[in-house]
């Protein structure tokens, strides 16, 4: 199995609903994304996906959230913007994203809201 990793970054704000504390109002993160991809098979020059490719998928996505109340987000109109759902969100736009491309999987999303926290998103 082979696995790839990016990482880019995006800033927003969000408020987290019903929930008790300081999150609940109005904040801003300089939010990371990792974005983790695997495959069995290379393809026929011998890579799993291109890097640039890569990096370009998450870009678009993340430009989707970039400089924005991520709370007016369709995407989150009925679902909390935390960190969680932020990397599930990520993890569906890049897996329907990826399916262009055989045998490329997405493994993880992870979303640093800090440096020292990040929530993980996967499907196994």
């Amino acid at each position: 199995m082979y696995r790839l990793k990016v990482s880019d970054y995006f800033s927003s704000a969000h408020y987290l609903r019903n929930y008790q504390g300081k999150c609940e109002n109005l904040h801003g993160h300089n939010w990371k994304v990792e974005l983790t991809v695997e495959g069995k098979k290379l393809n026929e020059i011998e890579i799993l996906i291109d890097f640039k490719d890569l990096k370009a998928i998450l870009k678009e996505i993340l430009n989707e959230l970039d400089h924005r109340l991520v709370n007016d987000h369709p995407y989150f109109k009925d679902r909390n913007p935390s960190s969680e759902n932020l990397a599930r969100f990520i993890f569906e736009r890049a897996k329907n994203k990826l399916s262009a491309y055989d045998g490329v999987k997405v493994k993880e999303v992870a979303v640093y809201e800090t440096e020292k926290a990040c929530a993980i998103y996967s499907e196994e």
